[in-house]
């Protein structure tokens, strides 16, 4: 599983791992893992032309040592001093004597224009807020030129903690982080400025600290997916209830069924109006038309898809006994005190216009401000919170580390994509997982069948639900 820290702790394992080496050794053992992804990223060091966008912190004291190690194995390095006064006089000192030079901002847009790779060494972990005025032309001439970028630990600009953006920020081909990563490396917007992203080991001890993020990887979903014994049935196996569609939006029915049906519970039933384009697309369904409540056994249940303004079946479904995922129209019609006042779990599955409406604010502060905005909801409605979006969130009503999730694609943006994440969530809340592991291992799966069906090619919701086989047995079986 990766994990992201704070910065707080971060600093605080830092502190505590610098008492126990040498002076200047931890910055040492961060140049290194610096200069060899700089390396690595130019393929050819010797005459290659380099730029370190060099500020007042210890970021900038990374890019000066790495930018000697480079300047030794015969690169023409410049440091470009934003604040000549506060540079790290060491690092200054290691670059000179490897035959480095040194460049005022004035003259920064130039070199890097000739570039082969720039260093953004402008501000480290603790910068908050975006580049200072006199940093912001040399992000945009790096964006513009042709060189590679790379960003020391973090993009410039961007915040660590919370992923948001608050105004200009260095965009990076490739990150190299220290240590462990950062929440912002993994959560949009922040995560687009990030590039690819190259973490390098420098002895941080974070393990018995918990995290801020968590990020499954195969290994992770593989062990939580529900398998079938030899002594299973229909209903061991869990039963997902599916309350949604509606004369206007039968096709959301179908789409949360087709879900539900590839996520591992044994049988499916459905309740609602759209009865008749379910079993004619999937007879395998148990249909009824008598409500929630006649509907049969259920061990969880979907609600909200193409609902409509269908309150009393999302207030029946609310108040069955059984996990719930509420999504789409659901969640508009969802009383606020039915879902705190809920004894089994509740998982919530919002997008973010959708968690705006919930917060009271406008959906450019949920999208700007994601990490905060899954914490807000499921503290404000003690439940599990599913913030759908290029990096998924989910969030646990107990406090616990987030989930992220980025193996979707561009691609999953079409309509219906979320009625089948819902379904497939659902089943796997019937099958036993908790309403974290569901969402977060339904939000895997989700993405990894949306990249694989459409191979970078457009798909429809249809197509992401027939991709979950594939996406499972390519979990299960590691690759």
């Amino acid at each position: 599983m990766r994990t992201a820290y704070s910065v707080e702790t971060v600093r605080t394992a830092e502190r505590e791992l610098m008492a126990r080496l040498p002076e200047g050794a931890l910055m040492q053992r961060a140049a290194a893992g610096l200069a060899a992804a700089c390396a690595d990223l130019l393929g050819r060091v010797y005459g290659s032309r380099v730029v370190l966008l060099v500020g007042s912190g210890d970021n900038g004291g990374d890019a000066l040592y790495a930018g000697a190690r480079l300047a030794r194995r015969g690169a023409g390095v410049t440091a470009v001093l934003l604040n000549p006064e506060r540079a790290h006089a060491a690092g200054l000192a290691a670059l000179r004597r490897a035959g480095g030079t040194v460049a005022g901002a004035g003259q920064g847009e130039g070199l890097i224009a000739r570039a082969d790779l720039v260093v953004d060494g402008i501000v480290g972990i603790g910068g908050k807020g975006g580049l200072r005025p006199e940093a912001v032309p040399l992000a945009v001439a790096a964006e513009r030129s042709r060189a590679a970028v790379v960003a020391v630990d973090l993009p410039s600009g961007v915040d660590a903690d919370t992923g948001e953006v608050r105004g200009a920020a260095v965009r990076a081909d490739l990150t190299v982080t220290f240590g462990t990563h950062k929440p912002g490396l993994l959560i949009d917007p922040a995560r687009e400025y990030a590039g690819s992203v190259r973490l390098v080991d420098i002895g941080l001890e974070l393990r018995e600290v918990p995290p801020e993020l968590e990020a499954l990887q195969h290994a992770d979903v593989a062990r939580r997916l529900p398998v079938p014994g030899a002594e299973s049935d229909k209903y061991r196996r869990g039963v997902v209830g599916i309350a949604a569609g509606s004369a206007r939006y039968p096709g959301a029915a179908v789409l949360a069924v087709s879900g539900a049906l590839r996520g591992g519970a044994g049988a499916v039933r459905y309740v609602g109006p759209a009865g008749d384009a379910v079993i004619a697309r999937f007879p395998e369904t148990l249909v009824s038309d008598q409500g929630p409540k006649k509907a049969g056994r259920v061990q969880a249940w979907v609600v909200g898809p193409g609902a409509g303004d269908d309150a009393a079946t999302v207030a029946e479904v609310l108040a069955a006994e059984v996990p719930v995922l509420i999504d789409a129209d659901g969640l508009r019609l969802a009383e606020p005190a039915a879902v705190r006042g809920r004894t089994a779990p509740t998982l919530m599955t919002p997008h973010a216009g959708e968690a705006a409406a919930l917060l009271g604010v406008a959906r450019e502060e949920v999208e700007g401000g994601r990490l905060a905005a899954v914490r807000e909801l499921a503290g404000r409605y003690g439940a599990a919170v599913l913030l759908k979006g290029s990096t998924t969130l989910v969030a646990g009503p107990a406090g616990e580390p987030v989930r992220v999730n980025a193996t979707g694609t561009p691609w999953l943006a079409t309509a219906g994509s979320g009625d089948v994440l819902s379904g497939l969530a659902g089943s796997l809340l019937a099958a036993g997982l908790p309403a974290v592991d569901a969402g977060s291992c339904a939000a895997y799966l989700h993405g990894l069948a949306g990249r694989l069906a459409a191979d970078g090619a457009p798909v429809g919701a249809h197509d992401v639900a027939a991709g979950i086989p594939g996406a499972w047995r390519d979990v299960v079986r590691g690759r």
